[in-house]
């Protein structure tokens, strides 16, 4: 499912990972290994990737903006 414009499912399914919140340390790498069955490295990967597609912006901009912001904070503390 690689429309242009769309997501794929998986990709969908990491921003969808992105915006919950997790009870405690380890939560989220467990989830992220056993309901998207990939190592949380992976995850990051395509995570970085998607907070630069304009696809990932227009699906979930909230999760997205926030990412983003994020970054660019960090990138200022260097």
């Amino acid at each position: 499912m690689t429309d242009e414009g769309r997501l794929t499912d998986t990709e969908a399914a990491v921003l969808a990972y992105e915006a919950r919140t997790w009870p405690g340390p380890g939560a989220k790498e467990r989830a992220i290994r056993e309901g998207l069955g990939m190592t949380p490295v992976r995850y990051y990967q395509l995570l970085n990737a998607l907070m630069d597609d304009p696809r990932a912006l227009e699906h979930a901009p909230g999760t997205v903006n926030r990412l983003r912001r994020i970054r660019e904070a960090q990138r200022a503390r260097r």
